[in-house]
């Protein structure tokens, strides 16, 4: 559907023939009180419109109000194809921030929380036209996960425009009442296979789910298993020896995978296209190893914001583009940055061997009597973190190109005698994400505060500018003492074990000849482009030449904001000599050259 804003298919590794996008034009009313309910805005006309998926704040939106929205309304007319008629009709958002209640002709058909993670209304059997109202709020200094999203009115700091509403693609398909759920799956390089799990919505005699997975040469094996003993049946697919073909950076191969539910009578009653990638991603002392090799991973800060769509990209070109302009400037992967990205980018990333971390975004999650910032706005963190966690460890377990969890970020907080709301969510993203998958390392919380001890990553953020200075503060790794905290009066870490370790945000150079007022990045700027290479380069190399590095995170990709110290501007423009980025970098790491 390319002629609608984003009109490209939202979930690429489950996708179903039959569906219709409801991007475009939506009726549209801003709510500062949220007293709309209470006002019949539930049922009347609404005062203007919208342009989804794109959020209010954002001018792709049409809207483009940067205030607090403390509540926003959508309304729109929905034509269910007749096609349809004797099915279940699923009305699917990719994501609503914050808090988003749901009614189809005037019956609430659906509630959710999290501005990061998907969510789907079961309409019944309908067709022709119904009408969709959507309300949701936002309070700006509410203890809710947000990102960076500004919790003042002006951006500042590292904070930047907020994002209310509708933020991506909203959409319809049809499904039959027994049918198939998120297919997950996970890659066994050691046994040459793939195993499945596939979730139903109910079981019936007789039902089997057969799954076929095919290369560019044609189909390579299938499988079936019986569909009326477990709400989510298991099978392998074990691939011949000639055809297996590993997924990594220089060969991101992906097997097409195609899942069908079977009646007793052999008739297909759901089908899904998919797709897999065989890799494994394995521990071996302080290394970090893709498929049983060391791939020193060349990280960049991607934080997804865009001038014109705020969070949202502009284009599923804008997507692909930004991991080509990571990839040209010698990286091979990021650190997906306080925001669960749009599925889109993990599909993108998945086809061109781009390794990603995904991160929650957790800004401000914080015990603030126990430590913290002076200043700053904290949030002590509830329930809700996990929850929303858990989802988007659901949508995105099967990719790929991700090869690490980090549920949180920057969490400070001084360890005491107290056990804090904070340890204990810590603690229960950790334990959820390896609950959730035992295949991937998990990093508690990226930055200084480690407070679990089964952690299995350690890392830190040192934005020290001088080179020299940088290699002396990060020479402890080498007796077993890295650098971890920068505030000597507090503890905020658990003992270093001996786990792989990576400085996970770095660099973060000033740099922008025309600099906006306000404009800022770390240290002092450099004088000349000249010096801007050397350190950039002496930064890298500190940590290139660590032999017990398994990788690092450069701060960033592009400038956003008043944070101007991207490789490139805002606006993707190039800022550098990428021939001068990308040789300060892309030779061998010494945990490479270890084996």
């Amino acid at each position: 559907m390319p002629d609608l804003p984003r009109g490209e298919y939202p979930r690429p590794q489950f996708r179903r023939d039959a569906w219709r996008c409801l991007n475009g034009t939506w009726a549209f009313e801003i709510d500062r009180a949220d007293s709309g309910l209470e006002r019949g805005l539930r049922n009347a006309a609404l005062a203007g419109e919208i342009t989804v998926p794109f959020c209010p704040e954002s001018a792709l939106s049409g809207v483009g109000d940067t205030d607090f929205l403390r509540a926003v309304w959508y309304r729109r007319t929905v034509e269910i194809p007749a096609e349809w008629s004797g099915q279940h009709v699923l009305l699917h958002f990719g994501a609503v921030d914050y808090d988003a209640t749901v009614w189809v002709d005037g019956a609430e058909v659906g509630r959710h929380r999290g501005g990061f993670t998907p969510f789907s209304c079961d309409l019944g059997e309908r067709i022709g036209s119904v009408s969709v109202v959507l309300r949701a709020r936002d309070t700006e200094r509410a203890p809710q996960p947000r990102g960076k999203q500004s919790r003042r009115y002006e951006n500042y700091s590292c904070n930047y425009t907020r994002t209310t509403g509708i933020w991506q693609t909203v959409w319809i398909e049809p499904v039959p009442a027994l049918h198939l759920r998120r297919t997950r799956i996970t890659p066994d390089v050691a046994g040459g296979a793939f195993w499945l799990e596939q979730p139903l919505s109910g079981n019936r005699p007789g039902y089997r789910v057969r799954a076929v997975l095919s290369d560019a040469a044609g189909e390579v094996v299938s499988e079936t298993v019986r569909a009326d003993l477990d709400l989510a049946p298991r099978l392998a697919l074990s691939i011949p020896a000639d055809r297996q073909r590993l997924w990594s950076p220089t060969d991101p191969h992906l097997y097409d995978l195609r899942v069908e539910l079977v009646d007793a009578a052999g008739a297909v009653v759901d089908a899904v296209d998919s797709y897999a990638g065989l890799r494994s991603v394995s521990i071996d002392g302080v290394a970090v190893k893709l498929n049983g090799a060391p791939v020193f991973q060349r990280l960049v800060l991607d934080q997804g914001y865009y001038p014109d769509g705020v969070m949202t990209a502009p284009s599923d070109e804008a997507l692909v583009r930004d991991i080509e302009l990571s990839l040209a400037a010698g990286f091979n992967g990021a650190r997906l940055h306080q925001k669960v990205f749009e599925e889109r980018f993990l599909y993108h990333a998945d086809r061109l061997g781009y390794l990603v971390w995904g991160e929650f975004g957790d800004w401000g999650c914080n015990e603030a009597e126990f430590g913290g910032y002076p200043g700053e706005d904290y949030q002590k963190p509830d329930a809700s973190y996990i929850t929303q966690w858990l989802e988007a460890l659901e949508r995105d377990y099967s990719h790929p190109s991700i090869i690490g969890w980090c549920p949180l970020n920057e969490t400070h907080q001084n360890i005491g005698d107290h056990i804090t709301v904070l340890d204990d969510v810590t603690h229960g993203m950790f334990l959820a994400t390896k609950a959730f998958d035992t295949s991937r390392p998990v990093l508690d919380a990226s930055g200084y505060s480690h407070r679990v001890a089964e952690s299995d990553i350690y890392d830190s953020h040192n934005y020290e500018q001088d080179p020299q200075r940088f290699a002396v503060a990060m020479a402890g790794l080498a007796d077993g003492k890295p650098y971890t905290n920068p505030d000597e009066d507090k503890t905020f870490s658990l003992p270093y074990r001996g786990q792989p370790y990576f400085c996970s945000e770095f660099g973060g150079i000033w740099w922008q000849p025309n600099a906006v007022e306000n404009s800022w990045g770390y240290g002092e700027r450099p004088k000349t482009v000249a010096e801007f290479y050397e350190r950039f380069a002496g930064l890298c190399g500190v940590l290139l030449d660590d032999p017990k590095m398994f990788g690092y995170c450069y701060t960033q990709l592009t400038d956003v904001h008043q944070e101007q110290n991207g490789i490139y501007g805002f606006d993707r423009s190039e800022k550098f000599d990428l021939t001068r980025i990308r040789e300060a970098q892309v030779r061998p790491a010494a945990i490479e050259r270890r084996d």
